[in-house]
């Protein structure tokens, strides 16, 4: 049987970790190959903790970073984390990281796929990936792109919470019930110490997802992750 697979692409190397953690950890737990692409360390703009520091320099942000972003991946269960160090504030998506991208889309031919919401005001980063993360998925259904490869079918899309929902446009149509995998989420977030003023956050926002996925559902739920679908699900039945 081949072997369930999904593809994360996150703007900065803690994004994946407070918008979808808990997906990954539930996924990863039921056996599925969950791929995960940081295209920025967030290094410049998501690390004031870290240049805070008496001497800090930019590597050094880079490593502290990436270290926390492994340690994060490994509680999840990540099986590949990918750091592509494309800059930040502002990231730079250069058509050779498309076709890097596309071809990704390819070799892990995903079920599904993860990135950030179309607008937010506040992280013009995060818009750009957005749009590259799509326009990447469109490239790997390209029979022109790599013909010696096979394009990908169409796996959905899901645009994962932004940090204020209500200035970026974003209208979740999914809630995910990550009750069982919160201790996981939790664990990674405690990784991401750069941003300790985030835990919380979080956590708040985990438990408000919960209570609307309780009551959308009719299930009690504790903990939820919210999601916007790009694309129509297709259904045999309602």
């Amino acid at each position: 049987m081949t072997k369930k697979t999904a593809l994360v692409v996150s703007a900065h190397s803690a994004d994946f970790v407070w918008r979808a953690g808990g997906a990954i950890a539930l996924h990863a737990a039921a056996g599925w190959d969950v791929t995960v692409v940081c295209l920025s360390y967030g290094e410049r703009g998501e690390s004031a903790k870290l240049w805070r520091k008496p001497g800090m320099t930019l590597d050094n942000v880079k490593s502290g970073r990436r270290e926390e972003a492994e340690n994060a991946a490994a509680h999840l269960g990540v099986s590949d984390i990918q750091f592509w160090d494309l800059g930040d504030y502002p990231i730079t998506l250069a058509q050779e990281s498309l076709f890097r991208l596309a071809d990704l889309y390819r070799a892990v031919r995903p079920a599904w796929a993860m990135t950030h919401s179309r607008l937010d005001p506040y992280n013009a980063d995060h818009v750009a990936v957005s749009a590259f993360a799509q326009e990447a998925r469109i490239v790997a259904q390209a029979h022109g792109h790599n013909p010696e490869t096979p394009v990908i079918g169409a796996p959905q899309v899901y645009l994962f919470e932004p940090h204020q929902p209500e200035q970026c446009g974003w209208k979740p149509d999914t809630i995910l019930n990550i009750t069982d995998a919160w201790d996981k989420k939790r664990a990674a977030i405690e990784c991401m110490q750069g941003q300790e003023h985030l835990w919380e956050y979080y956590t708040r926002v985990a438990l408000q997802r919960g209570v609307q996925g309780g009551r959308n559902s009719g299930t009690p739920m504790t903990y939820g992750e919210a999601y916007e679908s790009v694309f129509p699900a297709v259904v045999g039945t309602l």
